[in-house]
């Protein structure tokens, strides 16, 4: 039953980067595959009768929703609940699935190749846009989703794609996991989000950091793909978006950033009016509404979004959360650990220019790295030796101990030929 859930639960992870391009009756494709996840692994933890014991990460996660939906209700009015009442419960319930089902790193793994698959669909479904509106448009997405946030998406799963690439045991999802790293980039690029490239460039880091432990070929593989995605970039990209691209820098000196320096000025100055408790979880748009030229916008920084929706307490229970996942990756691996540090930055830096503190992505790849740092923890604790016998049962098995006793006074035998008698 637990692979049946487990099945369930790779369709959801492969459904997320692409869930808003496909948009039901019941709402985002990822609803539907996450519900099915649910229920399945319901059943499969009643069958089995267990469940596995939880992190500290769990229980600052697990207050960290009640936290949000007990502001969010303190200040709500309206007498039916929104939909936002239930995000980070079901994000949590989602962290909880991958918990249970993927232990060990091979799960956790395949998970991670469900991710680049999908993002793999996104960046395909931006370059099926370029190429047919390519004269007209300034930047591109998939479907009508957020090209930043599209962007961040495909980004996050460039530093993946390379460890994959690089480690996983079967050749053919080795092989699409490297395609995606030309592809995913140039559909990055396509968005002309500067959000997104920063964060990829983040990302890439995983390439220079981990060439020391990799074989030639394996290394020239990953240089010629990382060239050809340069070459792509450089040929296709048009002068556009290579123009809006560049003026990234120029944009933080002049402290503007598209606008977001003035949105987190004003987010500052309402958290000055409730930093304990907050305004409830998307009620930072009318708390700095007051501060704002023009009309209402969301926070644009993930950090600042919780600090003023769910105050001080629900900040810290959030940042807890990435500090514990930090902790363990420090104890992996050196290829591992390489790896999800530089994953765990991209995350970090992905959440600056968004609101994304309530994104899937986000809230997989923490629980990801968070059950690689526990399945090596639980890997190395196999090998402890055991606990020495006793002296007793030792010594009754010992040949010493089998020997017949001599008779006191019999000549004592010894094997130096220079003793005497």
């Amino acid at each position: 039953m637990r692979s049946i859930a487990y099945g369930a639960l790779w369709l959801f992870v492969f459904s997320i980067p692409w869930e808003d391009t496909i948009v039901t009756r019941f709402g985002a494709i990822s609803r539907i595959t996450g519900m099915l996840a649910v229920g399945l692994t319901l059943i499969a933890v009643i069958v089995s009768g267990r469940i596995r014991r939880w992190h500290g990460f769990h229980l600052i996660g697990l207050l960290f929703a009640l936290w949000s939906c007990g502001v969010l209700w303190f200040h709500l009015n309206a007498p039916i609940l929104p939909l936002r009442f239930w995000t980070y419960p079901q994000l949590f319930l989602a962290v909880l699935m991958i918990w249970e089902l993927a232990p060990k790193r091979q799960a956790l793994q395949a998970l991670m190749v469900a991710y680049v698959l999908g993002a793999m669909v996104t960046a395909m479904q931006i370059l099926v846009a370029y190429r047919t509106h390519g004269g007209v448009m300034r930047r591109f997405s998939a479907g009508t989703s957020d090209p930043n946030s599209v962007a961040m998406t495909l980004a996050l799963g460039l530093p993946m794609a390379w460890y994959l690439a690089m480690t996983y045991r079967r050749p053919l999802l080795r092989w699409v996991c490297r395609a995606y790293l030309p592809v995913g980039l140039f559909g990055l690029m396509l968005t002309a989000s500067r959000g997104g490239f920063v964060t990829a460039m983040v990302g890439l880091l995983v390439v220079p950091l981990t060439m020391t432990k990799l074989s030639p070929g394996k290394l020239a593989m990953g240089i010629a793909l990382i060239a050809l995605s340069g070459a792509l970039a450089v040929a296709y990209v048009p002068d556009t978006i290579a123009q809006r691209l560049s003026t990234t820098g120029s944009s933080v000196e002049d402290m503007n950033l598209g606008g977001r320096f003035e949105i987190w000025t004003a987010g500052i100055k309402a958290f000055g009016h409730a930093p304990l408790t907050g305004y409830g979880a998307g009620g930072f748009k009318n708390a700095a509404a007051p501060y704002l030229r023009g009309e209402p916008r969301v926070a644009h920084n993930s950090y600042l979004s919780v600090l003023v929706e769910q105050g001080l307490i629900g900040f810290l229970l959030y940042i807890t959360m990435f500090a514990l996942v930090l902790l363990g990756l420090l104890k992996l691996p050196a290829l591992e650990r390489r790896y999800t540090l530089v994953q765990f930055a991209a995350v970090a830096t992905a959440i600056l220019p968004l609101t994304w503190e309530d994104s899937k992505p986000v809230w997989f790849i923490l629980a990801a790295l968070l059950g690689f740092a526990q399945a090596h923890a639980v890997s190395a604790g196999e090998y402890i030796p055991q606990a020495l016998p006793q002296r007793a049962s030792s010594m009754a098995r010992s040949p010493r101990a089998q020997r017949p006793r001599q008779p006191m006074g019999a000549p004592v035998r010894t094997t130096d030929p220079d003793a005497t008698a």
